[in-house]
């Protein structure tokens, strides 16, 4: 019987890993869709001659919403790797799979918390860019006249 809980457990852990891992990769799908989305409302603005401080104001928001997007991704990824280290060592406890948000719940911190961890994941290389460059780029436009 202990047997069979066991692989139970390591069934509902696997599949979870799998449900994890799909919404990461949705998660870097929205991320890629929505950098384009700045590059191409940046690049009709440009053509277009739209207002300058509108155009960095709204690809200033897509910045934000990419961090939001990546923020909510690195929590998936660190309950994939928990659960990757008890599929790994079958005696780690407590062996709890599908315990995603509740986990979450428990972490979360205040308002000014969560501020600070969409504003650490907008400072992130591979988040921060192509939006730095957009925002330079229209700055520059924008001085030039």
């Amino acid at each position: 019987m202990l047997a069979r809980m066991e692989t139970s457990e390591a069934a509902l852990l696997g599949r979870e890993w799998t449900a994890l891992h799909g919404d990461c990769e949705a998660s870097e799908r929205s991320a890629l869709w929505i950098k384009l989305g700045a590059v191409a409302l940046t690049a009709t603005a440009v053509a277009l001659s739209f207002d300058a401080v509108l155009t960095i104001v709204l690809v200033g928001v897509l910045w934000l919403q990419e961090a939001i997007v990546r923020t909510g991704q690195a929590r998936l990824v660190d309950r994939l790797l928990y659960v990757e280290g008890l599929l790994r060592d079958p005696m780690a406890s407590p062996r709890a799979p599908c315990q995603l948000y509740s986990d979450w719940q428990a972490m979360r911190p205040g308002t000014m918390g969560l501020v600070a961890q969409y504003l650490a994941a907008a400072v992130r290389p591979t988040v921060a860019f192509p939006y730095a460059v957009l925002l330079v780029l229209l700055l520059a436009l924008s001085a030039a006249g």
